[in-house]
């Protein structure tokens, strides 16, 4: 007579054809519901970042606008590179969230450097002619300001009484350099204009 099998005691092939496959499903389900759940989650965030406004995306950046300013200055072979203006970029379906910083060197060469506003690595560079962006401001013009752009943008943030600087620009038609400068505050934006003598300009 075949004696009956004790409650909770196993051979080894019952081991591998019950217990195993059944923890490997687990453990599969596991893992799927985990990389769904990362999946949704990043999904849920590229969409909210699609529907902030810029300054709002800016304030989130783990690099802040002056050390992408240094990053783009160190660049290139030609030295004595300054930054003379720097736009904010949200992410999109072929670049980062990032900095577009425009830099002029004394030969009179202008290049504009992309920063990763999340890593501060410099992603595509890209050489453009100052006469496309500036109507009467030279090189000279530049490099005579007292103020750089860095200085401006901490002007800025102690005018607009706190926040974070993340774009700045020069008029294009302007016949002196002059800051634009906003400025991403707790609950809204500021724009503030910094003359080449570090003024603040009402």
């Amino acid at each position: 007579m075949k004696q009956a099998r004790a409650w909770g005691v196993h051979d080894g092939n019952t081991l591998e054809n019950e217990v195993l496959p059944a923890m490997t499903k687990t453990f599969a389900a596991t893992a799927g519901l985990f990389l769904l759940g990362t999946s949704l989650a990043f999904a849920q965030t590229t969409g909210d970042m699609k529907d902030m406004k810029e300054w709002q995306v800016a304030k989130t950046a783990k690099v802040a606008l002056p050390q992408a300013i240094s990053t783009a200055e160190m660049q290139g072979e030609e030295k004595g590179g300054r930054a003379i203006d720097a736009d904010f970029e949200k992410a999109d379906s072929k670049d980062p969230v990032h900095y577009a910083v425009k830099v002029v060197y004394p030969s009179g060469k202008l290049v504009e450097y992309g920063i990763n506003a999340d890593t501060g690595a410099v992603y595509k560079t890209e050489n453009q002619p100052i006469e496309r962006y500036f109507t009467f401001l030279t090189t000279k013009n530049f490099n005579e300001a007292k103020t750089t752009l860095k200085d401006a943008l901490a002007i800025a943030e102690q005018k607009a009484g706190g926040g974070k600087a993340y774009e700045a620009e020069v008029s294009k038609d302007s016949k002196a350099v002059q800051y634009e400068i906003k400025v991403a505050g707790a609950d809204k934006e500021q724009t503030v204009k910094v003359g080449p003598d570090g003024k603040v300009v009402d």
